[in-house]
């Protein structure tokens, strides 16, 4: 079965919401992940720390540069990620679409190039 990856998209610039605003949506993504594993369309789910967390390894001259830092800077950035089995595109777009009520931010759904064996 083909493997997608929905991508959250989160804004740089965006307001962190309230608490009451993050419990809703912790509550809306644990039913949405309910949904995902009683449909065996679960894989993995995460979310990320900022870009400012991140480390970047470059291949240089024979030997491994180490940065810290987001590779790229923009005005959005990866928030975090959900692994899915979907039987296709379309399948996998109406599950982007229930990651984006959940979590309220932009979905980017991508299919993986190889499937992988359940």
């Amino acid at each position: 079965m083909p493997h997608y990856l929905l991508s959250v998209i989160t804004p740089t610039d965006g307001q962190m919401p309230s608490p009451e605003e993050l419990a809703e949506i912790g509550r809306k993504l644990e039913v949405f992940h309910d949904e995902l594993q009683a449909a065996g369309a679960w894989v993995f789910a995460g979310g990320l720390h900022g870009p400012e967390t991140a480390t970047v390894l470059r291949p240089k001259d024979g030997d491994v540069l180490i940065t810290d830092g987001p590779f790229a800077e923009g005005k959005e950035y990866l928030g975090g990620l959900c692994l899915i089995k979907a039987d296709d595109l379309d399948a996998a777009l109406d599950w982007g679409k229930r990651a984006t009520w959940a979590t309220t931010l932009p979905i980017e759904v991508r299919p993986f190039m190889n499937t992988a064996e359940d």
